[in-house]
């Protein structure tokens, strides 16, 4: 990196991904600004992430969709490099169930996000997409080229429609994107400092296995064991955390670099390698030590049956790979979870 500590804006950075994309970017030397209007999040994840780096982030607590407070922030920082786009609504079954909160929240923003880049003349965006823009794939892996497929949620759909979103704005003017299509992060920072912080009842499965297994929740709900899958559960491609935050900074410094081979590039994260519900359950008994109590309930709407990545895109053109495994990620979320419940965050 050059002398000069390179300044990116991450919006929706006291979020789950945010926060240890945030935590990494400072390690790598970035100067981070973070916005979130903190509706799935709390702003001591700040200070967690101060403690873990040495130094706490800029933070204002603003929603995307206003606009004049978003305005403000870029001219506070008028030396953005880049940004890192996060914040969205993101629980698939919520998402069926309210979708103009989701097309209102998740466009908006990104659309007021982007006028006020272009008038601060900053043109580097990291997009934080989903695997959910391929559906339910016809074939597995799924590559990058994949067909992009009607969405099954209005969550999913708005991702597609962000992307569209930012190629048309990016045919037609300097902006920059790279849209990383993540598969399920789950696991915490080794610290236990930073984690998954669902509000409310948590809408995925890790969550739910550690807040079951320290007595929060009575059981584990497993949404249909009906699947076209080998033990009738959904399969789907788990990548820890921090894995995937370190492709944030590796793609920020692809851009920054000037290493684009076009305007917009797409890459999925994942490790390569699906695992069923019940299989992740048995993984954190094992690290654990604990026997979990589930229960088979019916399927979940918006739900595909299996995916996950082809992740030689990533591995080769970006060159990032995931490191840790499913019990590493487990373990990892247990550490978070008792840390927690001992209250001393």
């Amino acid at each position: 990196m050059d002398s000069m500590p390179k300044k990116v804006l991450v919006t929706g950075g006291t979020g789950y991904i945010g926060s240890h994309t945030t935590v990494e970017l400072q390690q790598a030397g970035y100067q981070v600004v973070i916005v979130d209007n903190l509706s799935n999040s709390t702003d001591k994840i700040v200070g967690q992430i101060g403690q873990i780096t040495g130094r706490a982030p800029a933070f204002y607590q603003i929603d995307l969709c206003d606009e004049a407070a978003l305005r403000m922030v870029f001219r506070e920082h008028p030396d953005l490099a880049g940004v890192i786009h996060f914040a969205a609504y993101k629980a698939v079954g919520e998402s069926v169930e309210l979708p103009l909160k989701y097309y209102h929240n998740n466009l908006v923003s990104l659309i007021n996000l982007l006028q006020v880049m272009q008038e601060s003349r900053v043109y580097n965006m990291v997009f934080s997409s989903s695997c959910t823009v391929y559906g339910q794939p016809d074939t597995l892996p799924v590559t990058e080229q994949s067909p992009i497929k009607k969405a099954f949620s209005p969550y999913g759909n708005t991702k597609q429609i962000s992307e569209e979103i930012l190629a048309d704005v990016a045919t037609v003017s300097d902006l920059k994107v790279i849209s990383l299509r993540y598969f399920n992060p789950i696991g915490a920072h080794e610290s236990a400092l930073i984690g998954e912080l669902p509000i409310g009842i948590p809408n995925n499965l890790v969550p739910f296995i550690t807040q079951t297994a320290i007595g929060l929740r009575p059981k584990i709900m497993v949404f249909g064991n009906d699947y076209n899958t080998p033990d009738g559960t959904c399969i789907r491609d788990y990548i820890h955390v921090v894995d995937l935050a370190k492709a944030h900074v590796v793609a920020m410094q692809r851009m920054l670099r000037q290493n684009m081979e076009t305007y917009m590039e797409f890459f999925n994260l994942g490790t390569g390698k699906g695992t069923s519900v019940l299989e992740a359950i048995n993984a954190f008994e094992k690290v654990s030590g604990l026997k979990l109590n589930f229960e088979i309930t019916k399927r979940r709407e918006g739900d595909v049956d299996k995916v996950w990545a082809d992740v030689a895109h990533a591995n080769g053109k970006l060159g990032w790979k995931a490191e840790e495994g499913l019990e590493e990620m487990m373990l990892s979320a247990w550490q978070w979870e008792q840390n927690l419940k001992a209250g001393i965050l």
